[in-house]
């Protein structure tokens, strides 16, 4: 298979697609403004072609922050693509449209994987996907899009997630996640006064969030949530730790990117050495994969800006460009198979 990247700053969807001929399977990557007419366009240009599209900004060797950008996969591609509507209240509803959308690609846990962009209550959409991947064994990545809004197949969706199941007709496909971030000291926290709806940590360890957080950090409640980027809190979840950002402090307590629930462990974490983890994660793939086809990644909206803020953006695009054919979303939340993360990277590489 072959992956094809392009993109237009100033919004012109005719010059992003510009080379792209008899794609098998699409993605789009638009501005809020324009997001609408691109679904459109993008349909009209390539009709019958499965596509999926959210609103977010993309990136190759270089980051796309307000045009547009596209992402196809041909020569060698079965994909099928759906929606999976009232995320925010029943997506289990439609598991059908999942259910015949596996058994039509026929895929197996070595070829095929499920690319999902979402638009909302993340963590429910992924338990439910998860429960038909998970019989064959298919693994997951995707993300969060903005604007609520996402597209499948020339529709635009609100409060749903829309996904591509893709199977590599040539070879393998497989999905890594990376995390910059490890444990600090012992630090352990029993979370309490949550909010689920709002993703609130009242307590931790019985004493107000914010007051512990301050305190371990010797930090001013007004450094809290940019100090998420060095010391985001992580839920544990088995032998993996799921990152946990900081969104805003409420009062005494602090709201977050991700759900947390009464009794929840969790612990602090620390940014760690980011240039040695992504050598370490592009040595893995090579290792994994001798003849790489394309990568497709999707980084969290956090993780760009903390590379941006210290200089580091471009230098981790062509780090990864070593693999080959690399382009992706920045994302505002991430997923990895069955799991709902923050400050992270997911991808799937193909063979």
């Amino acid at each position: 298979m072959r992956q094809f990247y392009g993109k237009s700053q100033y919004g012109n969807l005719a010059e992003a697609v510009r080379g792209l001929s008899n794609p098998q399977f699409i993605m789009l990557f638009s501005n809020g403004d324009q997001f609408e007419t691109h679904v459109r366009e993008l349909e009209k240009l390539y009709p019958g072609v499965p596509s999926i599209g959210c609103v977010g900004m993309c990136y190759d060797t270089k980051v796309v922050e307000k045009g547009v950008g596209v992402i196809a996969f041909l020569d060698g591609v079965h994909a099928a693509v759906n929606v999976l509507e009232e995320a925010s209240v029943m997506p289990v509803k439609y598991i059908d449209r999942l259910i015949e959308d596996v058994k039509t690609v026929n895929g197996s846990m070595e070829n095929t994987i499920c690319i999902d962009f979402c638009a909302g209550n993340d963590a429910c959409v992924l338990t439910t996907i998860y429960s038909v991947l998970k019989q064959r064994g298919i693994s997951l990545i995707g993300g969060t899009g903005d604007a609520n809004k996402v597209s499948a197949n020339g529709r635009v969706y609100q409060d749903a997630v829309a996904y591509g199941i893709i199977k590599n007709l040539n070879g393998r496909v497989k999905a890594y996640k990376e995390n910059i971030y490890h444990q600090m000291k012992d630090y352990r926290f029993i979370a309490s006064q949550t909010d689920k709806s709002r993703y609130l940590i009242g307590a931790l360890n019985g004493q107000p969030a914010r007051q512990v957080y301050q305190n371990i950090l010797h930090i001013s409640e007004q450094e809290i949530e940019t100090r998420t980027f060095q010391n985001p809190f992580g839920k544990l979840n088995g032998d993996d730790i799921c990152i946990v950002s900081i969104k805003e402090v409420v009062g005494d307590a602090l709201t977050c990117y991700r759900q947390v629930n009464d009794s929840d462990v969790l612990v602090l974490l620390q940014l760690g050495d980011y240039k040695a983890i992504v050598k370490n994660t592009v040595q893995k793939i090579q290792q994994d994969f001798p003849r790489v086809s394309a990568v497709f990644s999707i980084n969290c909206l956090f993780r760009y800006l903390l590379f941006s803020q210290n200089h580091y953006m471009q230098e981790y695009l062509s780090e990864m460009g070593v693999l080959g054919n690399h382009a992706g979303l920045v994302g505002l939340g991430e997923h990895y198979n069955n799991r709902f993360i923050n400050q992270s990277m997911s991808c799937a590489v193909f063979e």
